[in-house]
């Protein structure tokens, strides 16, 4: 157990305490001074900092452990127009919390704990314009006198789960203000609404968070009591949140006598009654746009049919978006509900079939969106259907992110569409058939981003286009004639693609937009863009370019002439090569002034000539040009010249050995002991014992390491030190040019560093770098396991020729 805490111990924690509170970085804010806001959120605060700037504009606490709010938190921001208390755990605040805050503007209290509405700290607000107190614990929504006094007040949202019941009296102090949204939440099943509760409105839009699964006529009630208001704009969420509606009475009775003409559902259950009752009475109501958003639609067990093939509501515009069950499209087995709509989404809905007596209903549609959905080529096209004349009014149809693999497809379902002019087919999978397509000749506006578009794909599309993006498509080549054949082309859009280069022939007269960010080119020059008259604006960054002379002169006349206006211009314009300018900025190259003047560099050039040469020829000399030319003549001699007369290149020694004088010793009691005293033996070369004497000794070299199977170095510092290592290493690389760079086989007896290697050892270098090699250990335990690799390497000893090469010696002794 542990010992009791004596009070010595428990004065020493609360110092500890304090300690710790006093070293915390007060305040946990980060202050953005453009704004002169203070953002704290998300900071796991149980309280409001202090050392706050009073010259704030606006304060973010919210996703805090905030319980309370005090008369001093806030005090002295005199400032303060925002204020986002959201996502706390408040439950009180205190009745002079804001008394120093006079001129806020935006309160947001959501999703809080507060058991009762805080009037008191409201009053002194009289500037107050937006207030969010919704989703906390009060009971009762009936607002005090103090909201009389916001008289400012446009947007005001309350309510929460605990909200059971509205009574008449709760909004009559809003009679006076002229609100343009007001939003109220109550628990998931609303009961009880007193007739008259919202006839004290005056808003331009209600946002009803009100669940009426076991108070279905409270909506005709609120309905009636919205009546000659200024209203607008009408939302319900989770109108039906567990249960369909079942009853036989009309629940949006009413609505034909509101002003609303945006009606917007938000979740909650439909089935075909409640849909059909919500359709008859849009119908006759003012409502034009309507939006079913997320819904749960079922069909009814009980279908009451009256009213079917008179469902066809005069809508601008129908959205229906994120809704499981595509049954709904043809709720009354028809879709007839369709025809009088003008502009048509049919959002994540879940359909991949489009049956042919559909289209005939869309004959009013004049902008068809069908997107995020399955169809697929077979499913949207079908030979058997008749597509002429069916969509007479159809100006814009989206049929992006679907499943669709045919150009051709598309083109031959929308040709006979009289007014067609824009077509969103992207977030498909287009483009990589090769096809012949006949298109509307009225589409001037086609999106085809985010497919799978290549050269080929431009024989497919439509040449009266003015709008074309193939954007994020992995194209890599474009087709010039294409161009050609399109002189209504203004915009062009090949953003995130691969295109390698600018072909200089790109000829497009009309083009003024032009975007090739994001792209694998390097180069453009002056003459890239010159068959483009009217080019106005560029987006070319987000490449790898070449920053040369050609780059800086274009971008020198671009800037000289005004235009074209280089749209992403200088940030994502980054240099690739050369090495030196890696990832600086193109803006900041600036070449030396001869570097990019031809004729200045040309008279340098010329003047320069004969010091060039006289500088080439002491080079010659000091570099000893003429003993490497000579040295490559002669392996190549000792290579090729006798496999002219058909021969097969025969080996002497399984390996030639290159090593340091320092080394010698080394060689001759490891190396030379553990491959020459095996049975059967490795016949190994070693310049002290095996070199022919009275020869040149470059000729010994060439002669023996094209006489050995294998080339093994010895590596050490005492190797990079000597000058005949490093010629061996330049002859056994010139010769793994031509055999493979397995002959070679690095032994690394003394570690070295690859990077401070002298220049001439550059072949080394390179081959540390790519080659494995094999390192001497110096504990003896893990020698056998070296010398089992270098077996491996050398392979098995045997099938060599002759041992001597003294008649060929002889014979190039005599040549």
């Amino acid at each position: 157990m542990r010992p009791p805490a004596t009070p010595r111990r428990v004065w020493c924690l609360v110092l500890l305490a304090l300690a710790g509170e006093a070293a915390w970085p007060w305040p946990p804010c980060r202050i953005d001074a453009g704004n002169q806001t203070g953002l704290c959120k998300g900071q796991g605060l149980a309280r409001v900092p202090g050392g706050l700037p009073a010259d704030l504009r606006g304060l973010d606490l919210s996703y805090n452990k905030l319980r309370e709010i005090t008369g001093n938190d806030f005090a002295g921001m005199t400032q303060l127009r925002r204020l986002d208390l959201g996502y706390n755990n408040i439950s009180r605040i205190a009745p002079d919390a804001f008394l120093s805050n006079l001129l806020l503007e935006q309160l947001r209290l959501f999703n809080n704990s507060l058991r009762r509405i805080p009037a008191p700290a409201l009053g002194p607000l009289v500037n107050l314009r937006w207030l969010d107190m919704s989703n906390n614990l009060y009971r009762s929504a009936a607002l005090d006198g103090v909201f009389g006094g916001l008289r400012g007040l446009r947007e005001l949202s309350l309510g929460g789960p605990l909200l059971r019941d509205i009574s008449r009296g709760d909004f009559a102090v809003l009679k006076d203000t002229a609100l343009q949204k007001f939003a109220i939440k109550t628990a998931s099943s609303l009961r009880s609404y007193e007739a008259g509760a919202f006839s004290w409105l005056n808003t331009t839009e209600l946002w009803c968070d009100v669940a009426l699964d076991g108070n279905a006529t409270a909506l005709p009630a609120m309905l009636r009591d919205l009546r000659d208001k200024p209203l607008r704009y009408l939302r319900f969420r989770n109108l039906f949140e567990f249960t369909y509606y079942t009853g036989r009475a009309d629940p949006f009775a009413g609505l034909a006598q509101l002003k609303v003409t945006e009606l917007f559902f938000y979740r909650g259950k439909f089935n075909e009654n409640l849909l059909r009752f919500a359709l008859l009475n849009v119908q006759r109501s003012r409502v034009r746009d309507l939006a079913l958003v997320a819904i749960d639609f079922a069909r009814s067990p009980r279908w009451n049919s009256s009213g079917v093939g008179a469902v066809a509501p005069r809508l601008d515009r129908l959205l229906l978006q994120d809704i499981s069950n595509p049954d709904i499209l043809r709720f009354d087995w028809t879709f007839t509900w369709l025809s009088g709509v003008a502009a048509l989404s049919i959002i994540n809905v879940n359909f991949n079939y489009v049956p042919c007596d559909v289209w005939g209903e869309l004959r009013n549609v004049e902008v068809l969106n069908i997107s995020g959905n399955r169809l697929e080529d077979g499913y949207i096209y079908n030979q058997r259907c008749h597509y002429q004349g069916v969509m007479p009014k159809l100006e814009s149809f989206v049929l992006a992110t679907n499943q669709l693999l045919s150009l051709a497809v598309v083109a031959a379902l929308t040709r006979t569409w009289p007014r067609l002019a824009r077509l969103d087919a992207s977030h498909n999978a287009l483009g990589s058939l090769q096809e012949t397509c006949q298109w509307s000749p009225t589409l001037r506006w086609l999106a085809l981003h985010h497919n799978r578009v290549t050269a080929g794909t431009f024989g497919c599309l439509p040449t009266t286009l003015e709008y074309l993006d193939l954007s994020y498509s992995q194209l890599d080549r474009l087709d010039m004639d294409y161009f050609t054949r399109s002189p209504r082309l203004r915009e062009l859009r090949l953003s995130g693609n691969k295109i390698k280069f600018i072909p200089s022939e790109w000829r497009c007269p009309s083009l003024e937009v032009l975007a090739i960010d994001g792209n694998s080119f390097g180069v453009i020059n002056r003459g890239s863009f010159v068959n483009m008259p009217r080019l106005v604006s560029l987006a070319a960054g987000n490449n790898p370019y070449h920053c040369t002379c050609d780059l800086y002169l274009f971008l020198e006349e671009t800037r000289q002439r005004g235009r074209p206006t280089l749209a992403d211009w200088p940030h994502d314009w980054i240099c690739y090569h050369p090495e030196p300018l890696l990832d600086t900025a193109v803006a900041a190259y600036a070449p030396r002034p001869l570097e990019c003047n031809v004729p200045a560099l040309v008279a340098v050039a010329v003047a320069s000539t004969a010091v060039v040469v006289a500088a080439c020829a002491v080079l010659c000399w000091k570099l000893d040009a003429g003993w490497y030319l000579r040295a490559t003549y002669r392996l190549l001699r000792a290579k090729y010249g006798g496999r002219r007369a058909g021969t097969a290149r025969q080996c002497s020694y399984h390996a030639f050995i290159s090593y340091s004088c320092a080394d010698a010793g080394w060689v001759r009691r490891e190396l030379l002991q553990r491959l020459e005293n095996t049975r059967p033996p490795y016949r190994l070369c070693i310049h002290e014992r095996d070199f022919t004497p009275g020869r040149w000794i470059i000729d010994n070299i060439v002669e023996n390491i094209e006489r050995s199977s294998k080339v093994i170095f010895v590596l050490s510092r005492s190797f990079v030190d000597s000058e005949w290592c490093n010629y061996e290493l330049y002859f056994a690389h010139q010769r793994a040019v031509g055999l493979g760079s397995e002959d070679v086989i690095l032994v690394v007896k003394e570690p070295i560093d690859a990077r401070g290697l002298p220049r001439r050892f550059a072949r080394l270098r390179k081959m540390l770098g790519t080659k494995t090699y094999l390192e001497w250990p110096h504990e003896p335990g893990r020698r056998p396991f070296f010398w089992l690799q270098l077996r491996s390497l050398l392979g098995s000893p045997g099938g060599l020729g002759p041992a001597t090469g003294e008649e060929e010696t002889a014979v190039d002794a005599t040549t």
